[in-house]
């Protein structure tokens, strides 16, 4: 199948076509893919070599100039590598950019720890104004991209993935999607995790949601979902876990609830192995998942009395 990446450099050169705005920045890795766009426009499709702190020095630039700069490395050179431009250069001149990452948490092991980045969404979390789109699909990623590019002025990150779920669902760059409903807690899967998760949850009485856009975080949807699943809440999050944690809690304050964080461990795996072995050795295989959720969900029944409602639980 087609990747996320395979679609974003032709994506982002029709957008080149269609829009005066657009500019595109590099720092060598995916530059091969804009060969032609850089022909037919030198002036907006800039590769500054290996050198990440002026990739985002050179978007914010542009970016105050009025063009809109579409800033595109593997994720630990885009947001690790680079925080602090991040931070002064966009965050604080006030200074829009879509900030388009590749390799995502471990999608090339064989690159080494340099070259993964599974506290990314995480990193941008300690800023403000960032949007946060994670497609699970090639489809989505165009949409999201287009979305992206589209949004003013707006600071953006995609990140984009080797993982993809079978199928693209509608996306809007704004709100979870319900794929199942259930009565037994609710269960947010982000991005390229959803196929894991369907299966994990197969059986199980829950109402899974669905995020590709994780901030701002859809506070109104998980609360809505709770009403009817009750507030036992699993976070499977494709970066470290227990990232949007805070988003689930403060979505919830003032009802008793629990939330279970699942994502990326902290722990660094240091036999690189290959992609589905980072995946199960961080429990975000659908086993692993059945596992921890079943348990999770399983407790939460235990704790609810008999004579409560679902959603009355156990305070955070």
């Amino acid at each position: 199948m087609e990747t996320m990446r395979d679609r974003f450099a032709p994506v982002v050169t029709r957008l080149l076509d269609e829009d005066p705005r657009v500019a595109v920045v590099l720092a060598e890795i995916g530059a091969d893919a804009f060969t032609d766009a850089v022909r037919r426009y030198p002036d907006r499709v800039v590769n500054v070599g290996i050198r990440e702190q002026l990739l985002v020095g050179a978007a914010a630039g542009m970016a105050l100039t009025g063009l809109r700069p579409v800033v595109h490395t593997f994720a630990s050179f885009l947001v690790e590598r680079p925080f602090e431009q991040v931070k002064l250069d966009l965050g604080h001149q006030d200074a829009g950019a879509v900030l388009v990452s590749a390799a995502a948490s471990f999608d090339w092991p064989a690159g080494g720890y340099t070259h993964m980045a599974p506290g990314d969404v995480a990193l941008l979390d300690t800023l403000d104004g960032w949007t946060v789109h994670v497609p699970g699909h090639p489809d989505e990623a165009e949409t999201l991209v287009r979305h992206a590019v589209a949004a003013g002025d707006d600071k953006v990150y995609v990140r984009l993935s080797l993982q993809a779920n079978a199928r693209p669902l509608p996306v809007d760059g704004e709100r979870l999607r319900t794929v199942r409903e259930g009565r037994a807690g609710v269960v947010v899967a982000v991005g390229p995790v959803l196929d894991a998760v369907l299966t994990a949850t197969e059986g199980l009485d829950v109402t899974v949601l669905y995020a590709t856009t994780v901030r701002p975080f859809d506070a109104a949807a998980l609360r809505r979902a709770t009403e009817a699943a009750g507030t036992d809440v699993v976070l499977v999050e494709p970066y470290l876990a227990g990232t949007s944690v805070a988003a689930a809690n403060d979505a919830l304050s003032d009802v008793p609830h629990r939330v279970l964080g699942l994502g990326v461990g902290r722990r660094e795996l240091r036999r690189y192995g290959r992609l589905e072995e980072h995946v199960a050795a961080h429990g975000l295989d659908a086993r692993s998942l059945r596992e921890r959720i079943g348990a999770f969900t399983a407790a939460g029944a235990l704790l609810r009395p008999p004579s409560t409602a679902p959603e009355h639980v156990l305070a955070h």
